[in-house]
């Protein structure tokens, strides 16, 4: 199957004015509903990852969940859940970062990694780069590195990604979207 970035962004939703006014969502679900849509986005990650040398699979709470666990099965690599505040049950490691829409905390089990590990996350857009930076830094805390930051979507108007490569972590999308875009 032949990447085609055209068909992938005709799937994703635009929601004007959510989840506050002025505001483009960008909503997958209607990839998730089409299977060829879903193999097109989880092959095109594993063509690029199949041969790479990392040794975890880290998915932001909750949609980078979708593909990161889809990756890290077809891989075969351990997958690493960044969730929200209050969402996991043993000990966690927690970093604050700033959201288009306030603050927020990610928070991983602290025995999740270990030094040497190497981590490729996954969230399903890039937008201010808050929660994967965060989810970099709790790596980092850990004494693993992150490999690389992938996602569907990105949104490069908003920063995330130059702050990301910025912070020296490289990136990966499979599509972008000006503001504007509808």
């Amino acid at each position: 199957m032949i990447f085609d970035e055209f068909s992938i962004k005709t799937l994703i939703r635009p929601v004007p004015d959510f989840p506050k006014p002025g505001v483009i969502f960008r909503d997958i679900t209607p990839l998730f509903q089409s299977p060829r849509a879903l193999r097109l986005v989880a092959d095109s990650f594993i063509q690029r990852y199949v041969e790479a040398e990392f040794s975890h699979i880290g998915a932001m709470d909750a949609r980078g969940f979708l593909i990161g666990s889809i990756i890290a099965y077809e891989l075969n690599k351990p997958l690493v859940l960044f969730r929200k505040q209050g969402k996991l049950p043993a000990d966690v490691l927690s970093e604050g970062y700033q959201t288009e829409y306030g603050e927020a905390f990610l928070e991983v089990h602290a025995d999740s990694l270990c030094e040497g590990d190497s981590v490729l996350v996954f969230d399903d857009l890039i937008a201010t780069g808050g929660t994967l930076i965060a989810a970099a830094n709790l790596v980092r805390r850990m004494g693993a590195d992150v490999f690389e930051a992938a996602a569907i979507i990105d949104l490069p108007e908003l920063g995330g990604s130059q702050k990301l490569q910025d912070a020296g972590i490289a990136t990966f999308t499979l599509t972008a979207f000006a503001l504007d875009d509808h």
